[in-house]
């Protein structure tokens, strides 16, 4: 039994509304064990038998959309890579303030030349590091709400989806898969 995490992007912060309880009901009833979701912002911590992260993830999606019909993109980690991920973070020895600190998952890596062209937009005092399949980010003069570096904007300067958690968030996460 390997643990995973799974994240939805854009869930219960615009206009797609999940009730974790539906969530729980949905990632139990695919056959995943010690289900817990995470504040209300679609995480959802699970053990599960299956080892293919991107089976996981299709299989979590097309459920949310054949028995809620939302159509959300779900990214899953493992215990393992959350474990790295809460203690890779080049900034978190920089920073006491974790709302100022932010870890983009990402669907894919992307490629090389899109993260060599990434820049902070604007001049914004934001440092970023890509890793394989994360963007560690670092809001120097302030909180992700005020920046132009979103979710949105790496997306589309990086061509692949993003969701992005606090540090909180993602220490809390990696807490709730560790084996």
């Amino acid at each position: 039994m390997t643990r995973y995490v799974a994240l939805l992007r854009g869930v219960n912060v615009g206009t797609t509304r999940l009730a974790m309880a539906d969530l729980r009901r949905i990632v139990t009833d695919l056959g995943h064990d010690d289900v817990k979701t995470y504040l209300q912002s679609g995480n959802v911590a699970f053990g599960s038998t299956v080892r293919d992260a991107e089976k996981l993830a299709a299989g979590i999606a097309r459920a949310l959309t054949d028995e809620l019909a939302l159509t959300v993109p779900v990214l899953v980690r493992s215990g393992r890579e959350l474990a790295a991920i809460a203690g890779g973070n080049p900034y978190a020895d920089r920073e006491d303030d974790p709302t100022r600190l932010l870890v983009a998952f990402l669907a894919t890596a992307p490629k090389k030349s899109t993260v060599d062209a990434l820049a902070a937009p604007g001049g914004e005092n934001v440092s970023f590091t890509v890793t394989g399949r994360e963007v560690f980010l670092h809001y120097v003069d302030g909180g992700y709400g005020r920046s132009k570096l979103t979710n949105a904007y790496l997306e589309k300067k990086l061509g692949v989806v993003a969701t992005s958690r606090n540090w909180k968030s993602v220490r809390a996460l990696a807490e709730m898969t560790a084996s």
